[in-house]
């Protein structure tokens, strides 16, 4: 038994959202109206339409009524996207909204989009697009709101969209933001989920454990020494070195380590799962799920939920140093 981590992928992303509508969020059923220039109330919009407006397409939903919540699965799926028409579990760049029944119920009910404390962690997901001023444009036209616009602030070449539950998203161009300031069209079927960031308390224990343990590879590091902050960016990219243009990927995990956090003993990421919760997990599909656990087992990682535990057998899940949740599951195109 054994199992090759350059099979590996970075399947998804997950996280709670709150459902204000009173059917099934499915294209062809529910259509909202949204004036433009008009933020949209959460009472006539939903996420899942949000991120349908930015290309993504609900590829599959695992209604799960006993345990009182559903699951819903996003990817970029057109015939220019890397994944097209893949099994769910053999892509990398999935969004998995979590929909817990209920918090459409409870005027009081809100989610932790990980960018402030008490809940600060989980950072946002990213999509790459072609030419960014006008994917921006569309945006905003259809109501959506901001949290940085383009023009704001000194980083002219990217933007930070917000969903309905305020997470944030930023906008990346695959492009030269210059070469892309007069033109006015946007293609969504050429859109990437590119990356997942999380803060990290010490980037060396966590490059460790993503790249030692998970077996993914450090793809690109962005030091910002003036501002006391480094970026790492990991995937699974067989044969890559620290130089690779990561806009054009799906399944990157972006790892923000704030100089000094390392020193603080009493310094705490939240994992999202919580109170306030909202970010969920990242998941990985692996090749052949007993033999990944049993190699994490020999490594000493530390479990949430070995695959023995409790009645769902077919998932485990290992926390890294700052106890964020990674779902393993099997890529079952690789089913043994």
């Amino acid at each position: 038994m054994a199992t090759d981590t350059s099979k590996y992928k970075l399947n998804r992303t997950t996280r709670c959202f709150e459902l204000k509508i009173h059917n099934d969020p499915v294209p062809s059923i529910y259509s909202p109206t949204i004036h433009a220039k008009k933020k949209p109330s959460h009472l006539t919009i939903n996420p899942v339409k949000f991120y349908q407006h930015l290309g993504l397409s609900l590829i599959q939903k695992i209604p799960q009524p006993a345990a009182n919540f559903d699951l819903y699965f996003l990817a970029y799926d057109s015939p220019n996207a890397l994944s097209h028409k893949a099994h769910w579990s053999d892509r990398q760049g999935i969004l998995e909204l979590t929909h817990n029944y209920g918090t459409e119920n409870d005027p009081d009910y809100t989610t932790n989009n990980g960018n402030s404390d008490p809940g600060k962690g989980f950072g946002h997901i990213c999509i790459s697009v072609d030419n960014i001023q006008a994917a921006c444009q569309r945006i905003e036209d259809a109501g959506y709101t901001f949290q940085k616009k383009l023009s704001d602030g000194k980083m002219r070449s990217i933007a930070f969209a917000l969903d309905p539950d305020n997470y944030w998203v930023e906008i990346l161009s695959n492009n030269d933001v210059e070469d892309t300031k007069d033109i006015k069209e946007t293609d969504p079927s050429t859109y990437r989920l590119n990356h997942t960031m999380i803060r990290v308390k010490d980037h060396t224990k966590s490059l460790q454990f993503y790249q030692d343990m998970l077996g993914m590879s450090l793809l690109r590091t962005k030091e910002s020494s003036s501002s006391g902050f480094n970026l790492y960016f990991l995937g699974y990219v067989p044969g890559a070195n620290n130089d690779v243009n990561t806009a054009m990927l799906e399944g990157v995990l972006e790892l923000t380590w704030n100089y000094g956090t390392e020193k603080d003993e009493d310094f705490k990421y939240h994992d999202g799962n919580s109170e306030p919760q909202g970010f969920g997990h990242i998941a990985i599909t692996v090749d052949d799920l007993d033999a990944a656990c049993q190699r994490f087992e020999e490594k000493g990682v530390r479990w949430k939920k070995r695959l023995t535990d409790g009645r769902m057998k077919n998932v485990a899940f290992v926390l890294d140093p700052d106890g964020y949740w990674v779902e393993v599951v099997q890529n079952q195109v690789l089913s043994v």
